[in-house]
């Protein structure tokens, strides 16, 4: 149980910058938001600077514009910021899409000169976003008024951009990491996602007192468990047999998820008729996924659900699915893991044990099975070894339902956060 300090008399101003926020439904931007609303339900002046919504579509959403506007819901504040969005995000076009929130956003963060916050929250990736809060922070120092900065780091986008293909060349990435060094070391604390990254902060130069774990979460009660079969009524408007097993992948469709793992899966077991393969999302390779799965009448395609149809979906599942390239297993922790868990369904991920996926699911005890990135064989058997035997299906949902519980569940997560918050206000930074 943790005992709450009182908030201050005033409420403590936080300025939250981030390129990703709701209505964005996966991912970064899902977090930002119900972290910005949080945090405004509980007292604090929140005012959050970020662009439209644009992802995983990779398009700005509709009614959304892409230009600048202002939003309320009750105390909290919502500016958003024109961003160039591109149609197909690679290396150099990533760097501009970024470059673009970077640049329109930094007006209005300067423009908190004004009236300063007491604490700025950033939120990366993007990166780019560090550089105008840091502008500020350094300001409000010359003008005698210092304000506390905390960085929290959903997943290392230059590390992931390299060992991706996504950047390339030696030099480059050696100026790279110098300057992410020195933008890291520029903040008051660095928060991150997992254990294990929060290691590779103190590897990249943060010190240890500097570095804080702040972990996604999940509200596990909105996430009703039923028994299998489940969502009968889903499978029967799916044309899905009731005995069928089903595999699910859900979530954005981008290059870190290699993608093509599952479909290359799909085909080398589409004789198994009792598996049918369920990919819902969207995201840039999307298509590619499509185009690799034609001709298996087993496998169905949806778009994101909605927020309402999520529990839904997840309990639709047998087994989950949660693959991601070599290198980018290491540097990120899916935040679509905590549904999964929380849906008292096992789950397949890709990944080295090691790592803060891995580790996820496999300690203290397995919510399900990992395997290596990329190897084919070892999946197709973690498929078959899960497909075959529905009691080890029952227990390793039940821990990983568990485990959530535990660990991630909102309220639990976000009070502790509160607690960081209070720590480093302007009255007692470093």
């Amino acid at each position: 149980m943790y005992q709450l300090k009182q908030l201050p008399t005033a409420p403590l101003k936080i300025l939250l910058c981030g390129l990703n926020f709701s209505p964005e439904a996966v991912g970064i931007g899902r977090y930002s938001g119900e972290l910005a609303r949080w945090l405004s339900s509980r007292g604090f002046d929140v005012h959050a600077i970020t662009a439209p919504p644009y992802y995983p579509q990779w398009r700005v959403q509709r009614p959304a514009r892409n230009r600048y506007s202002r939003e309320r819901f009750g105390t909290l504040k919502i500016d958003r910021c024109p961003i160039w969005v591109p149609r197909q995000p690679g290396g150099l076009t990533r760097l501009l899409h970024l470059a673009s929130f970077c640049s329109s956003s930094l007006p209005l963060v300067l423009s908190r000169l004004v009236a300063p916050p007491d604490c700025i929250i950033v939120i990366a990736p993007a990166f780019f976003s560090t550089l105008p809060a840091l502008l500020l922070a350094q300001a409000c120092r010359l003008r005698g008024r210092p304000i506390a900065t905390l960085l929290h780091i959903q997943d290392f986008e230059l590390d992931a951009a390299f060992e991706l293909g996504l950047l390339r060349g030696g030099w480059i990435r050696q100026l790279a990491e110098r300057l992410e060094t020195k933008l890291l070391r520029s903040f008051d604390r660095v928060s991150t996602i997992s254990e294990a990254m929060s290691a590779r902060l103190i590897e990249k130069g943060v010190l240890p007192d500097r570095v804080v774990l702040f972990p996604n979460w999940v509200d596990a009660s909105s996430i009703k468990v039923a028994p299998a079969p489940a969502q009968l009524g889903w499978r029967q408007e799916l044309g899905i047999p009731s005995n069928a097993l089903v595999l699910l992948y859900s979530g954005s469709m981008n290059q870190k998820q290699g993608l093509e793992l599952l479909a290359a899966a799909a085909h080398r077991l589409a004789d198994q008729r009792e598996l049918w393969w369920i990919f819902c999302g969207e995201g840039p390779t999307a298509n590619q996924l499509q185009q690799a799965c034609a001709g298996l009448s087993q496998v169905i395609f949806l778009p994101l659900q909605s927020k309402e149809s999520f529990s839904d979906l997840l309990q639709l599942a047998d087994i989950h699915l949660l693959p991601q390239k070599q290198g980018a297993a290491d540097l990120v922790m899916p935040s679509k893991l905590l549904g999964i868990l929380a849906s008292a369904r096992p789950v397949i991920a890709t990944a080295d044990p090691s790592s803060a996926l891995g580790q996820a699911v496999l300690e203290p005890q397995p919510a399900g099975l990992v395997t290596p990135p990329g190897d084919l064989s070892t999946f197709i058997a973690a498929v078959q070894e899960l497909a075959r035997d529905a009691e080890l299906r029952r227990q390793l949902g039940s821990v990983a339902r568990l485990r959530v519980e535990q660990r991630w569940d909102r309220e639990a997560v976000l009070l502790r956060f509160e607690q960081q918050l209070l720590s480093i206000n302007r009255r007692s930074c470093p």
